[in-house]
């Protein structure tokens, strides 16, 4: 009975992370409020959790002819190039802070998506 939050936190991760809609932020606030990890773990333990899964969505998305592999080069190039620079920098936070910048960030993205939806039906 104990497992059935994180396997639903588990599987809701992954759905959303194999769409390419970013799981993480799911995996992430399961970790920091329902088993007091802290932030930077929660953000350590979403990237090793995100690796199998995104292996296997990759794969599926590959077969599917769904990637186009010259236009994503430039984009992992940039990734692999962000994930160095982000990851020494954010050691320099508490976690507590990281807590509170994640916060903001994710209450941008959700405003961000009310107004463009907001603007896209003014526009129909």
């Amino acid at each position: 009975m104990n497992y059935i939050v994180p396997i639903i936190a588990g599987f809701l991760s992954g759905l959303i992370g194999s769409m390419g809609f970013g799981g993480g932020g799911v995996l992430i606030i399961y970790l920091a409020l329902f088993t007091n990890t802290p932030q930077i773990t929660a953000q350590g333990t979403n990237l090793i959790f995100f690796i199998p899964c995104a292996i296997l969505a990759t794969a599926i998305y590959f077969f599917k002819k769904q990637i186009k592999i010259k236009t994503i080069l430039p984009v992992i190039s940039g990734g692999i190039i962000g994930s160095i620079i982000a990851s020494n920098f954010l050691t320099l936070f508490k976690s507590e802070q990281l807590s509170h910048i994640f916060g903001v960030f994710l209450i941008c993205i959700g405003l961000y998506s009310i107004f463009n939806q907001i603007k896209s039906r003014k526009n129909i």
